[in-house]
């Protein structure tokens, strides 16, 4: 298919033409096209489901970046003066637009990302959801906040939280609006500008998304995409921005957080994960197996919080292996744009090679496949059988690196203290799942994984879907939280205002100054007992 001809229509998607995904290429740069000189400065898009292009996007250079960033710079001093009441409820009205355009929004998904569309709806029920509670706890989040001044009556210390001003977000292929919205959303709630760069392979989702904020009434500018490959577009964009929120690879987020550190400006980073699923032996195996299922093959496994080491307790792993193995097999694979198969396609060539390779080294070291282990071109060009690996060496690749997709290695382990241990040999921490009979128990063992979410008797939602709490990874996987008045707080600089209602606080020149050191460290004293006597009654309640 020629590069200059694109086809009138998107494959078998309803709502999608090569016009419309022409028309939201167009909006890179907010509401005008972006200059991309000759026009031979492009990027083709392919639907993985077909391997076929689908339309082409700008190719942005540091000019470009830097036009954008401009504009958005220019609008956000008007919006950081807005009331955030306001900016609540444009953002609560964005949410009700994705929810009502949900039928173009999951063909765009679908066509640039290969998912099933029951992927696609989980992936997009997110959004508004996000946006419900962004707008509803915004407003608190970002209120002023009365502290313990130096002498309690003398003085006051009242904590103001001010935009950073303008946010670059680097989004990734295999969630592009949840993990887009994620991050933009609560920084246009805390009156930021954003500037998103999304990736390459998935960019209509989020130019789509900039035209219902526009909807939704976001003043112009506020928003503004720019199309282009990382290497270029990337490193100028954390130049220019006052803050810059990534999910992707630890190899990429590395170079981010070193480059955000010489510009001294502030980052989150949600990286990679190698995550563990624990299996106890007081467990209901079919239960388990459920959910190790949706564990390891949501999003044919590329999910940064997919389980791919799954220990289990000796005493249930053949009935544990059996039902895993069953459930694993009764998967459907598809990309019709229905809701038939249960799995979608991974995202390219370089995926299927990585997770064939990861695989095949497997196999090599002696590593047994129980279901699975082979491409499925007959489905799509890209599509991969979900598989269940056992006997896995533990220096093979798969069992040290992140494989990103659809591939799991289940490995017996003595005991549920065996379980903990091996789940955090690991230098990765985002995301564990522990299934036990015994709730009291899960959560017991929960607090001994070294991860940042940990679900009990779940796969990931319990965590990810809890709004109000903070997500993010510990070491390699990452930086920072989403979610919760953290991810909100996180795009903002704090001011502190100390008030003195005697004048300066100084040691008085006319009262004898041993007198006045005993008295002030009798007086201080009452005041640390004190505080410890409220501290202690306050750790009770919240116990309750």
């Amino acid at each position: 298919m020629s590069s200059t001809d694109p086809p009138t229509a998107v494959g078998d998607a309803p709502t999608l033409t090569a016009r419309r995904l022409d028309g939201l290429g167009d909006r890179v740069f907010g509401s005008r096209p972006a200059s991309d000189g000759d026009g031979s400065a492009r990027l083709d898009v392919f639907a993985p489901a077909t391997d076929e292009r689908i339309g082409s996007v700008p190719a942005c250079d540091a000019d470009d970046v830097d036009a954008a960033v401009e504009r958005a710079r220019g609008a956000q001093e008007a919006w950081a003066e807005t009331p955030a009441e306001e900016r609540a409820r444009i953002v609560n009205r964005f949410g009700d637009l994705v929810a009502d355009r949900r039928e173009e929004l999951l063909d765009v998904l679908q066509v640039e990302t290969g998912k099933s569309r029951r992927t696609a709806v989980e992936e997009l029920f997110d959004v508004p959801t996000g946006c419900s509670y962004v707008a509803s706890e915004a407003p608190d989040a970002l209120a002023e906040e009365r502290r313990r001044g130096i002498a309690p009556g003398v003085t006051t210390a009242t904590v103001t939280r001010e935009p950073v001003g303008v946010v670059g977000v680097i989004s990734p292929w295999n969630y592009p609006l949840t993990l887009s919205m994620a991050d933009a959303i609560p920084a246009l709630a805390a009156g930021n500008a954003v500037v998103i760069k999304p990736d390459e392979k998935t960019p209509y989702g989020a130019l789509l998304l900039a035209e219902l904020l526009e909807v939704a009434g976001l003043p112009d500018d506020l928003f503004q995409v720019v199309t282009g490959e990382g290497p270029t577009v990337g490193p100028p964009l954390i130049d220019a921005v006052d803050y810059v929120a990534f999910t992707g690879s630890t190899a990429t987020g590395r170079t981010i957080a070193e480059r955000a550190g010489r510009n001294l400006i502030g980052c989150s980073l949600e990286l990679g994960g190698n995550n563990p699923l624990v299996v106890c032996g007081d467990v209901d195996a079919d239960e388990a197996a459920r959910g190790a299922v949706q564990a390891c093959f949501s999003n044919v496994g590329q999910l940064c919080l997919s389980a791919e080491r799954v220990y289990v307790v000796e005493s249930v792993y053949d009935e544990f292996l059996d039902a895993f193995v069953r459930e694993t097999e009764s998967l459907t694979l598809g990309t019709g744009y229905d809701y038939d198969a249960d799995l979608g396609s991974l995202v390219d060539a370089d995926q299927l090679a990585r997770v064939e390779s990861h695989v095949d080294d497997a196999r090599d070291r002696g590593a047994t496949v129980e279901t699975g282990g082979r491409a499925r071109p007959d489905v799509a060009p890209y599509c991969y059988e979900p598989t269940v690996l056992t006997g896995v060496e533990p220096d093979s690749t798969v069992a040290c690196e992140e494989t990103f997709g659809p591939v799991a290695a289940v490995t017996p382990v003595p005991d549920a203290a065996a379980a903990v241990a091996a789940a955090n040999d690991s230098p990765y921490g985002l995301n564990a799942s522990v299934w036990t009979g015994d709730r009291e128990r899960g959560a017991e063992l929960a607090r001994e994984i070294d991860c940042g979410t940990v679900n009990v008797n779940d796969a990931f939602l319990a965590t990810w879907g809890a709004v109000d709490a903070p997500m993010g990874g510990f070491g390699d996987s990452g930086l920072g939280r989403r979610h919760g008045p953290e991810g909100i707080r996180r795009y903002t600089e704090t001011r502190t205002v100390g008030v003195s209602r005697v004048g300066p606080l100084t040691f008085p020149e006319r009262i004898p100054t041993d007198w006045f050191v005993r008295g002030a460290f009798a007086a201080m004293r009452v005041g640390r007992r004190a505080r410890r006597s409220v501290g202690a009654v306050r750790r009770r309640l919240s116990r309750r």
